[in-house]
């Protein structure tokens, strides 16, 4: 986004560059007239080795496959392509650009704005920066980085407080102090502050690395299941889930997720870590997205199957109602999915609506009143609608940071199943691609593969499945077309024998960004 570039061959795809510092030559595609046509009504051929394709953003361009170049301009009539209908219709719904400034699109098929009046460009639609209009502008970006910067830039700094906040502990009961210290503030901008982190019969000054320390520690702490706050997912040892029984172990548990809640704002706004990974399901509800059976197979594969069993079969036969059995504690109790549920049988005909209901009371319904203290926490230090630009992958690296991976660990305690082995052509190709990865793309590709970008303390050899200790595994499958999909209650990657080394990368990268673990064709 900072690369430099000069429009002057404004009209040329391949030549547009992304928004940069410098000035860019104007350019008029208001008034486009349509493409020739010939007496026939219908268009005129394209000179030989010459193709037309639409951009990503629905605009007409044309190759010259002589000169291996793109251009906006139609070769049978030197005219620029119009921009796409849906760009008028931004126009006509937001009004015309401000004074000196000008649309354009990148060769990627996105469009930028050029400010003629600074001399720089941008991603964002200026119209949008007027709260009138749609409010605060979001940009979209595969760009972690990009989004955390972004996401930095429009946190609020605080106003009339002092210039730091202390707090003074003790190592032995770290999380009793800092629940009194910090739930007792009313003004939630004295957490923005610069952190002050005295333990008690210790002397030093706080750099920051006190503070560091006091996150990890109390983390620790809050995420103990031994608590009865958090408890560990069905499916391992590591990734952690709201307690819906936790009122049982303490009276006091929803003021105790409000300061859960305030603490996670104050690492996300300090850039801190916390020392722990949730479930997927619970990211997806901090940014109020809807939970699929997909994320059911991710925590509890075994609830999982026997949903998918029912979906795919008819479910008449086990005799079931939209009531549900629960157990808390020991505690035995029904809980009806819908009212008068206990007298209506699941059938063919509803069953998609029963797997619905399950899955909400299974991760929303049972929990929704810690989670709306949580929430009710962090969002007094860190707005909701400001984390909305993050996926549900992104915002556990943003919360709980991104692990140096270890990729020699990692390819030896890899497994490999179907016709590949560790010197197999296609396995080398996997494994050069994950060196060329980021740190960020490394933790986005364990994600996609098992659920979680979490790696256990003694490394890749305790990664689990479903059924306890699972390594990570590749397993030949599919065609060239297909992309990469992913078995995350096995921790396996089901990985087609691609032709090339780079139409590997691209599909494993595209199938990363996707999160959706398809196996979809081109």
């Amino acid at each position: 986004m900072n690369e430099d570039t000069d429009h002057t061959d404004s009209h040329n795809p391949s030549d547009i560059s992304a928004p940069s510092t410098r000035r860019n030559s104007e350019e008029d595609n208001a008034a486009v007239p349509p493409m020739e046509q010939n007496a026939g009504g219908e268009e005129e051929p394209l000179p030989p080795r010459w193709s037309m394709q639409v951009a990503p953003n629905g605009r007409t361009f044309f190759i010259d496959h002589a000169s291996r170049r793109t251009t906006w301009i139609d070769p049978r009539n030197g005219r620029a392509s119009p921009m796409p209908n849906q760009t008028r219709r931004v126009e006509d719904d937001l009004g015309p650009l401000p004074e000196g400034w000008e649309e354009r699109v990148h060769t990627d098929g996105r469009v930028f704005y050029i400010d003629h009046n600074t001399r720089t460009t941008q991603w964002e639609d200026p119209r949008l920066s007027n709260p009138n209009i749609a409010g605060q502008a979001v940009p979209y970006s595969r760009d972690y980085k990009q989004k955390y910067e972004y996401f930095k830039s429009h946190i609020r700094k605080p106003t009339n407080v002092p210039n730091k906040f202390e707090i003074r502990i003790r190592r032995t009961s770290i999380l009793e102090d800092s629940y009194r210290i910090i739930s007792s503030v009313t003004k939630t901008d004295l957490l923005k502050t610069k952190l002050w982190v005295e333990f008690e019969g210790e002397t030093g000054l706080d750099y920051g690395g006190l503070a560091r320390e006091w996150f990890y520690l109390l983390s620790k702490e809050m995420f103990n299941p031994y608590y009865g706050l958090f408890e560990y997912s069905a499916m391992d040892n590591y990734t952690l889930q709201i307690n819906n029984g936790s009122g049982l172990c303490n009276e006091e548990h929803l003021s105790y997720f409000k300061f859960i809640g305030r603490i996670a704002g104050m690492a996300v706004y300090h850039g801190k870590l916390l020392d722990a990974f949730f479930i997927r399901p619970f990211y997806k509800m901090m940014l109020q997205k809807p939970i699929d059976l997909k994320d059911m197979e991710s925590v509890d594969t075994e609830y999982y199957n026997s949903l998918m069993w029912i979906k795919e079969n008819d479910p008449r036969i086990l005799e079931l109602t939209f009531c549900l059995d629960e157990d808390v504690f020991g505690q035995k109790s029904q809980h009806e999915l819908k009212p008068g549920g206990a007298n209506i049988d699941v059938t063919n005909e509803n069953k998609d609506e029963y797997i619905k209901l399950v899955i909400e009371w299974r991760f929303v319904a049972r929990v929704k009143e810690q989670m709306s203290s949580f929430l009710d926490g962090f969002g007094s230090i860190i707005p909701l609608n400001l984390i909305k630009i993050f996926d549900e992958h992104e915002l556990e690296l943003l919360m709980c940071g991104i692990q140096n991976i270890d990729v020699k660990d990692w390819r030896e305690n890899t497994l490999y199943k179907g016709d590949y082995h560790m010197n197999h052509i296609i396995i080398q190709w996997f494994w050069r691609a994950v060196l060329s990865f980021s740190n960020e793309m490394r933790s986005r590709l364990l994600q996609f593969v098992t659920g979680t970008s979490r790696v256990p303390m003694n490394g890749f050899k305790e990664l689990y499945g479903s059924n306890g200790p699972q390594m990570f595994t590749i397993e030949k499958w599919g065609t060239p077309n297909n992309f990469p999909r992913a078995h995350t209650c096995f921790n396996r990657l089901d990985l087609p024998p691609y032709e090339g080394y780079l139409q590997l990368k691209d599909k494993l990268i595209k199938a990363i960004e996707g999160s959706q673990g398809f196996a979809g064709v081109d």
